[in-house]
């Protein structure tokens, strides 16, 4: 009788371990801490620049008699301010124009506004303003202000230093007189440049 019992406790100990059943320990796994990417700076427009700039165009009388080529050279220098994407400013510039038709050389000045978009290091722009042209034309004193305009794009190689393309026209109006004696001949010039600038 004991050892029938002894059996039965023995038994009801068993059943009591094995329905408890065997727990794994739990093991947490530290949290995965993705690494920082340090964040470049953004691309400052913002300052004073200077530089000088070479191209090609075209000059026409309205009246079909005068049409010549040139070559324009010349340095500009301007203020720039980025607002984010937006970025505005203005710039003044001389121009040599030397015409391949004559012996005549040109002088152009040129104030101009200009709004671009910032794409960090590139940088497209429109410009508006005045410019004054002054020339020696065969026996006639052409100096006029008239109205510029253009488009442009520009680069930055550096922090410091920025290349750029950039096509503008000119209009001026009664820059001379017919046969008649009569004012009312435009000049209209188109012109091409290629430009480099410094930035402080």
């Amino acid at each position: 009788m004991k050892l029938v019992a002894l059996s039965v406790a023995a038994s009801l100990a068993a059943s009591a371990a094995f329905a408890g059943g065997y727990v794994a320990p739990v093991v947490e796994t530290a949290p995965v801490v993705a690494p920082v990417v340090p964040v470049e700076a953004g691309t400052d427009w913002t300052g004073f620049y200077a530089g000088l700039q070479y191209g090609q165009g075209n000059a026409e009388l309205s009246d079909g008699e005068g049409e010549s080529d040139f070559d324009g050279y010349g340095v500009h220098a301007g203020y720039l301010r980025d607002f984010g994407k937006l970025i505005a400013g203005a710039e003044l510039d001389y121009n040599k124009a030397d015409l391949d038709q004559s012996d005549t050389d040109a002088d152009l000045w040129r104030l101009r506004g200009r709004v671009g978009y910032d794409m960090g290091k590139f940088q497209p722009y429109l410009t508006l303003g005045a410019a004054r042209v002054s020339a020696d034309y065969g026996d006639e004193d052409v100096s006029e202000t008239g109205v510029t305009y253009g488009i442009g794009a520009e680069y930055l190689v550096t922090d410091r230093f920025s290349v750029g393309a950039e096509y503008s026209r000119s209009d001026f109006s009664d820059v001379a007189e017919d046969e008649t004696g009569i004012s009312g001949i435009d000049l209209d010039t188109d012109l091409v440049q290629v430009r480099a600038s410094y930035r402080f």
